[in-house]
C-alpha cells in the first residue's frame, strides 16, 4: 500500500552554532541551524525516521489531550504556595538541596534546577492536577542528588513516583492542551 506524501512543517532559526539539530519542544519541528547550512531537506531526510516517531507521539498526545481538563481557577500564589509546600515536605524526606524558588513563565519547560540550586516553576503548572505538580516539582529536586538522566535518577523518583512514565506521557498531553488554547 503505498502511503501518502505529506508536508512536513517547519521553522528554521540559523545561529552561531557548529552542528544542526532538530528539536520538538513546542510541538513544531525546529531547524537549529548554523548560520551558514544550506542543505535543510538532506538533513530532514537523514533524521525522517525520528521526525516520524516524534509527530506520531505528538499526534497521540493531541487526541488524549480532549480527554483532560485545565485547572483555570488557581492563581499564581496558590501554585507558589504549593510549590514551597511541597519542596519543604521533599527537601526533608530527601535531603533535597535548594537555594532559591522562582515561579515564571517559561517557553518550553515545565521547570528546572540550576546548578546553583535554583529551583524555577513554571507557572502553567497551576493549570495541571496538583499530582502532576508534586510530580515535577520532585522530579526536578531529584536533580540536586543526580545531574542527568541515567539509571541512578530514575531509581530515585521510581522511589516515590513508581507511574513516572505515565506522569511524562501525562505532562506532555497537557503540554500540548495548554498550547491550544
Amino acid at each position: 500500500m503505498e502511503e501518502k506524501a505529506k508536508t512536513l512543517k517547519y521553522k528554521v532559526s540559523y545561529r552561531n552554532i557548529k552542528y544542526p539539530r532538530l528539536e520538538y519542544k513546542t510541538g513544531t519541528l525546529m531547524l537549529i541551524l548554523p548560520k551558514d547550512y544550506k542543505d535543510e531537506t538532506t538533513l530532514i531526510q537523514k533524521h525522517k525516521e525520528w521526525i516520524n516517531k516524534k509527530e506520531e507521539i505528538i499526534n497521540k498526545a493531541l487526541e488524549e489531550a480532549k480527554e483532560k481538563n485545565l485547572n483555570l481557577t488557581r492563581t499564581k500564589e496558590e501554585l507558589k504556595t504549593l510549590t514551597y509546600t511541597i519542596v519543604k515536605k521533599y527537601r526533608e524526606e530527601f535531603k533535597f538541596k535548594v537555594n532559591k524558588i522562582f515561579i515564571r513563565r517559561m517557553k518550553t519547560k515545565w521547570a528546572s534546577y540550576s546548578p546553583k540550586g535554583n529551583l524555577t516553576i513554571n507557572t502553567l503548572l497551576k493549570h495541571l492536577p496538583e499530582k502532576l505538580i508534586e510530580y515535577v516539582i520532585f522530579h526536578e529536586l531529584t536533580h540536586s542528588l543526580e545531574k542527568r538522566h541515567n539509571e541512578r535518577f530514575f531509581k530515585i523518583i521510581s522511589k516515590k513516583f513508581g507511574d513516572y512514565q505515565r506522569k511524562e506521557k501525562d505532562l506532555l498531553i497537557y503540554w500540548f492542551l495548554l498550547h491550544q488554547l
